[in-house]
């Protein structure tokens, strides 16, 4: 049986305290650029900046980040004749900026992992930090993050669905058995 555990508005205001926790933190909003793991994370950073736009005015990049390649725990790189790790294509400097990589469910720590070595390959930020909407736990790796929206406590069998208005035409979080 599925159950929703956020609906848009818990999302909504889920994304807005995650957006005032950045600006308490990071005194130097200027220097802070979000980069959205796609395909959610890139538009909940697109979200968190239109936040932190509206509480204070100030304007934070957002940039994405297809992990893909940088994953060690997927097989279709077993599936591709010749598998090439290319370089992220980032359109900002990411060099001595705080980074605030932004995906939607926290798991076992490879996504965040591939992420941080895909942003490593291209950059030399300052500090790099993590928002997640959930933390579902079970974690593989020695990694937590620094804002989390909800801690959804999980078993091994069960997922978590992040539906966004951008991909999945719906708003809502539910644990799928």
């Amino acid at each position: 049986m599925n159950r929703t555990i956020m609906d848009d508005q818990a999302i909504a205001r889920t994304l807005k305290r995650i957006a005032h926790e950045i600006l308490e933190r990071n005194e130097e909003i200027d220097k802070v650029i979000l980069v959205g793991i796609k395909t959610r994370g890139e538009f909940l950073a697109e979200r968190i900046s239109e936040k932190i736009q509206e509480i204070e005015g100030l304007t934070v990049p957002t940039e994405v980040l297809d992990i893909t390649f940088y994953r060690d725990d997927l097989t279709i790189k077993e599936q591709l004749l010749d598998p090439k790790v290319e370089k992220p294509n980032f359109r900002l400097d990411l060099d001595k900026k705080t980074v605030i990589i932004v995906d939607d469910v926290f798991y076992t720590g490879r996504t965040v992992r591939a992420a941080m070595d895909a942003i490593l390959t291209e950059a030399r930020p300052d500090s790099i930090q993590l928002a997640i909407l959930i933390d579902r736990g079970h974690r593989e790796l020695p990694i937590r993050a620094d804002y989390v929206g909800k801690n959804i406590p999980t078993a091994k069998s069960e997922r978590i669905a992040v539906n966004i208005q951008e991909v999945d035409n719906k708003e809502m979080v539910e644990i799928l058995n």
